[in-house]
């Protein structure tokens, strides 16, 4: 079965709804869930996240509630939101960042609605992980928090969830679909709608 990386970061809530909706490609790629910074994408990209425009905030929160309604899933907010989650990110590193792990990872900030950075002892419990403070210091796991955030970056990932299949990324909770077409039909992005799309010219560029 063909290998896909999946690029998270559990300050997102839509990586939570991302995750659970990976299911859907059970049997068609081996998906291998990778830890990264939001923040450090952010700052490369120059951009913001959804929860730091204000509007856009409330709107993020309020549809995660209706998505997660969708799906069938327990979902609350932690208490506030961003956090800073570069330890929470440095435990997941260290803790191998399997499926079983990541699952309980977001079940712990949306099912439970809990703070993995004001509560961070009980989030590596919650993980099953001692000496957590001890790890996350750890030179090794820093470094490859690093380098899996810049190797995300090397490949164009601008935001989390990106799932990586076969070259192509796909951003976002709600592309599950749109990537089991490209598994249906890889020559999907060599079609003339898709080819014409790429080669439109940026435009006019903000002050």
């Amino acid at each position: 079965m063909e290998k896909a990386d999946w690029f998270f970061d559990v300050i997102s809530p839509f990586g939570y709804l991302h995750f659970h909706s990976l299911a859907a490609l059970d049997g068609r790629v081996d998906v291998q869930t990778i830890p990264v910074l939001l923040a450090g994408l952010l700052k490369h990209w120059d951009t913001k996240g959804p929860a730091e425009i204000p509007p856009k905030r409330l709107h993020t929160y309020q549809y995660c509630v209706w998505k997660a309604g969708e799906l069938n899933l327990p979902f609350r907010m932690p208490p506030r939101h961003p956090f800073n989650s570069l330890n929470a990110q440095r435990l997941l590193v260290a803790a191998q960042a399997d499926r079983e792990v990541v699952s309980r990872a977001f079940d712990f900030v949306y099912g439970e609605g809990r703070d993995p950075e004001l509560e961070f002892d009980a989030f590596a419990e919650h993980l099953g992980l001692n000496n957590a403070r001890e790890i996350v210091g750890a030179t090794a796991v820093k470094q490859q928090l690093l380098a899996n955030t810049e190797r995300a970056i090397s490949l164009g990932a601008f935001g989390v969830p990106t799932l990586m299949v076969r070259g192509r990324l796909f951003w976002g909770s709600d592309t599950v679909e749109w990537t089991r077409a490209f598994l249906d039909d890889p020559k999907l992005f060599e079609r003339p709608t898709y080819e014409d799309a790429a080669r439109s010219e940026f435009g006019v560029a903000r002050r």
